[in-house]
């Protein structure tokens, strides 16, 4: 198989197309002729070594990616409910592997979306992250019918996600926060937010308004300014940490001041040890994105591309989605 595969840590230039072994599906696994594969941000991070001392991260030689779409080539022993040449969208385990022509996943990580009409790169865009999503909403914010929602970074891989969630759940309101240099694009977003403010001008823009749930994948300042935008009662899910900010601190005390829960969220903790909440949850993203409730813009790149795609992912500057092409 063709894959594209960090030989170090270090700048994107460590990314190389190689000639790999083909996989075979062990039991509870399927093998998929991969057609996409996408590009986040959490791959920039593995390949810059920023986990590389904590256990069970990725070591080079490695191949990226977390999430895939294709056909099944080769079905397990004990999977069932699938059938070779099913077009699905796969979760990795791993966080890696996806950057491949052929790649294997637990049958439980995978959801068909034969005949959703859902575009593939749309598919493996926004799919995982929407079952992501979903499963912070319901499991760890406990969203009800009717309340109201903040996210942060709106036009982010996970975070473009939460609004088309929110709403199949029954958010009154949702509200997306982007840096000045991204307005533009967010205003024209077809992303289902009922208004997108600068994030730099947050008690400007929004006042003495208050959310019941904030979604937080930036981290550093911005978690801290949630802090007077969650209400009484209200939940502020620490996401991610794109501002890279390792040293930022909560002061405890005006969590009880304020009747605050504060809560993490990380796929690659909780999945694992929650795997009975996987297979609703991409079923939930995918009905959500067959609805038109997570249309973004996905540029599609080739593997050979693959430094370029992390080059731009780097710059911060992209207002969407970035997807391998395999072939």
């Amino acid at each position: 198989m063709r894959a594209v595969q960090a030989h170090a840590f270090g700048d994107p230039t460590v990314l190389s197309v190689v000639d790999l072994p083909d996989p075979s599906p062990g039991a509870g696994q399927v093998a998929i002729d991969v057609t996409h594969a996408a590009v986040g941000l959490i791959d920039l991070f593995f390949r810059q070594g920023v986990y590389r001392d904590q256990p069970g991260m990725p070591q080079p030689p490695y191949v990226p990616g977390l999430e895939v779409v294709g056909t099944i080539r080769e079905i397990g022993e004990g999977v069932t409910g699938f059938r070779v040449g099913e077009q699905v969208v796969a979760m990795s385990q791993t966080g890696t592997g996806g950057y491949a022509s052929a790649y294997v996943a637990s049958a439980w990580r995978i959801v068909s979306i034969e005949g959703s009409g859902i575009a593939p790169e749309l598919a493996v865009s926004m799919i995982p992250n929407a079952a992501m999503a979903y499963v912070a909403l319901t499991e760890v914010a406990h969203l009800r019918q009717g309340e109201s929602v903040l996210v942060h970074g709106a036009l982010g891989g996970l975070a473009s996600a939460f609004p088309g969630v929110a709403k199949q759940l029954g958010a009154s309101r949702v509200v997306g926060t982007v840096r000045p240099d991204k307005l533009a694009a967010a205003k024209s977003t077809a992303l289902p937010y009922d208004r997108i403010v600068d994030s730099t001008r947050l008690s400007e823009e929004l006042g003495d308004e208050k959310f019941d749930v904030v979604i937080d994948p930036v981290g550093g300042e911005v978690r801290m300014q949630s802090l007077a935008l969650t209400g009484p009662g209200g939940r502020l899910i620490a996401a991610g940490n794109a501002s890279g900010d390792w040293e930022h601190t909560i002061p405890d005390n005006q969590l009880w001041l304020g009747s605050v829960t504060i809560a993490g969220f990380n796929a690659g903790a909780y999945l694992p040890t929650h795997p009975e909440v996987v297979r609703p949850a991409l079923e939930a993203a995918r009905t959500a994105i067959a609805a038109g409730l997570g249309q973004t813009v996905v540029d599609v790149l080739s593997f050979d591309e693959a430094a370029r795609a992390h080059e731009r992912m780097e710059s911060r500057a992209l207002a969407g989605r970035l997807v391998l092409a395999a072939q």
